[in-house]
């Protein structure tokens, strides 16, 4: 085990606003799938892809982008797969005829996760 992951027992590390940010970030990506699988497809889809966008988002940032994921990534290619999972919450709402909603989720996920990709580096 690396030594930078262990923790002592007991002892929960401090959460920033920035902790927050993203943890909103992830929550409004979540409820934006859902939204739009549920209102821009007819019926057998719509509960299909509903569901399914937000679970397979959910096992994508569980598998690469938790706090401790399952399978660890070079630091690019993290930022890579949470460019995509933004961008497809973007372009989402796009296609709900919200641009404006697209672009300020873009500005304010792209700016957590420069910040949170910088901080990780440093």
């Amino acid at each position: 085990m690396p030594q930078d992951s262990v923790v002592d027992p007991g002892v929960r590390p401090a959460v920033t606003p920035l902790d927050l940010i993203r943890v909103v970030v992830l929550l409004v990506a979540l409820a934006t799938l859902a939204l739009w699988g549920f209102g821009s497809w007819p019926m057998p889809w719509s509960v299909v892809i509903g569901i399914g966008a937000p679970v397979v988002t959910l096992l994508v940032w569980a598998l690469f982008l938790s706090p401790r994921p399952v399978l660890r990534l070079h630091p690019f290619l993290r930022a890579a797969v949470e460019l995509l999972i933004y961008a497809g919450v973007t372009l989402a709402w796009w296609s709900l005829g919200q641009a404006w909603a697209g672009i300020a989720f873009a500005v304010v996920a792209v700016a957590a996760g420069v910040i949170a990709g910088r901080r990780a580096l440093a």
